[in-house]
């Protein structure tokens, strides 16, 4: 078994959709995704990436000086079983990046958060060569009474349209209108979930990194404000610098070849 095997491309959202609510942590997908590639291994789907746009893109898009609207993509979602050989991950994030430059040329950077709080703190981002960013406490995930781990902020008046699965809540604990997110959460006995949450950036045009406007973190941050975390998990200490596993370099339009098969 080798990493080697592994093939990436475009993938069908509705099967993308499909392998991550059964084999992501969270079982939820990202609506914004747009772009959706899978991980074969010996002609199997084991694996899955879906990228898309930011939810902040008017605070993002800051993070890197005179990156255009469009110049930046977010990597909303990862799942892959446990059949991939070792190193797997790494190197399909590797593939991908190189698939992103080479098909989408304007898109210069990725961002991507790591989820402390219920998972890990990004030890395949920094396998792959993200540069760490922020590592931020999180108290805005609540376990539900019948132990489904919700986003606040869903529930927060004017935020989006609202997803099925947020309606359902909604209806099923008989929200109110008027009702914050906090004193609904509270009447309901929702509990919050503390943790952190890490923001990871991967820069597809190097020279860009010398535009970013904030500083780059050492990954032994992690350890010393206690963030640490691996399969939902907290080890005593991580390594500090780990492994730069990037894949290549490739030249710098993400639409039909990334995304093979339609929706």
């Amino acid at each position: 078994m080798s990493a080697k095997e592994i093939e990436v491309k475009g993938i069908p959202r509705s099967a993308a959709v499909a392998f991550v609510r059964t084999h992501h942590y969270s079982g939820k997908v990202d609506p914004r995704s747009q772009v959706h590639l899978g991980v074969f291994y010996r002609g199997r789907l084991e694996g899955v990436m879906q990228l898309g746009p930011s939810i902040d893109k008017g605070k993002s898009v800051g993070l890197v000086r005179d990156t255009s609207w469009n110049g930046f993509i977010e990597l909303h979602r990862m799942a892959f079983s446990d059949v991939l050989p070792k190193y797997s991950e790494s190197r399909a994030i590797g593939v991908a990046m190189r698939m992103l430059r080479k098909k989408a040329p304007h898109i210069e950077w990725v961002l991507s958060y790591a989820d402390g709080t219920q998972c890990g703190d990004g030890t395949i981002y920094r396998a792959s060569g993200f540069d760490l960013l922020k590592i931020t406490p999180n108290k805005s995930m609540w376990r539900m009474p019948d132990g489904e781990v919700i986003w606040k902020a869903l529930f927060d008046a004017g935020f989006g349209s609202g997803t099925k699965g947020e309606n359902n809540i909604k209806a099923r604990y008989n929200k109110t209108g008027s009702e914050t997110s906090n004193s609904f959460l509270k009447r309901v006995g929702a509990e919050c979930l503390v943790g952190y949450q890490l923001k990871y950036i991967y820069f597809l045009n190097r020279k860009a990194k010398n535009r970013l406007t904030v500083p780059i973190l050492p990954f032994s941050e992690i350890d010393k404000m206690g963030a640490t975390m691996y399969r939902g998990q907290r080890p005593g200490s991580i390594i500090s610098d780990a492994p730069d596993f990037r894949l290549g370099e490739g030249s710098a339009n993400l639409t039909s070849g990334l995304e093979a098969g339609g929706a």
